[in-house]
């Protein structure tokens, strides 16, 4: 199996997900080691999906125990797929939209903000210094614009699962 020729894309799109040199290393050498442990790799059809699918959920594990997970980190990743399939395309597109808009409910110059530092890269100072504002409150109003986004998808989440089981409940009723 030849991984090995797909190890600098992997590592281009480690950097798009603003990953740093030394964790795209650690999350890379993981993937190898994961790939040497297999007993056999015969079953393996695809060796890039394999080999990105091994990095995309070490990856996300590294997110999962994050304090603050980069915005464009997680739309990077629900975008990657090697042979996506339409469901999945569509879910991402969803859930693209519903980010978009609740960041349209936080204020503007919050919005404004989270957008020049998450999506585009900007650096607090230079976020600072286009607005001439502190750099304490670009980070202020970062931490504000994230925490207002993860109650706000919590929320959506948690009405979505009412409104399934209620749903559930009154097509149980009906048989």
């Amino acid at each position: 199996m030849r991984v090995i020729p797909h190890e600098p894309e992997l590592r281009a799109w480690l950097r798009r997900s603003r990953v740093d040199e030394s964790e795209a290393d650690e999350i890379v050498q993981e993937a190898y080691c994961r790939l040497a442990a297999l007993p056999e790799v015969d079953h393996i059809d695809h060796p890039r999906a394999y080999f990105f699918s091994i990095a995309k959920n070490l990856l996300l594990r590294r997110l999962r125990r994050a304090d603050v997970v980069p915005i464009e980190a997680l739309a990077e990743i629900e975008t990657m797929d090697p042979a996506p399939d339409p469901e999945s395309s569509i879910a991402a597109q969803l859930m693209r939209e519903r980010l978009a808009a609740f960041m349209e409910d936080l204020p503007e110059r919050c919005r404004r903000i989270l957008k020049l530092r998450k999506l585009q890269g900007y650096s607090q100072r230079e976020i600072a210094a286009m607005l001439g504002i502190t750099e304490s409150v670009v980070e202020n109003q970062v931490q504000y614009g994230i925490r207002s986004l993860m109650r706000a998808w919590a929320k959506a989440e948690a009405d979505s699962a009412n409104r399934l089981n209620n749903y559930r409940k009154g097509a149980n009723g009906n048989q």
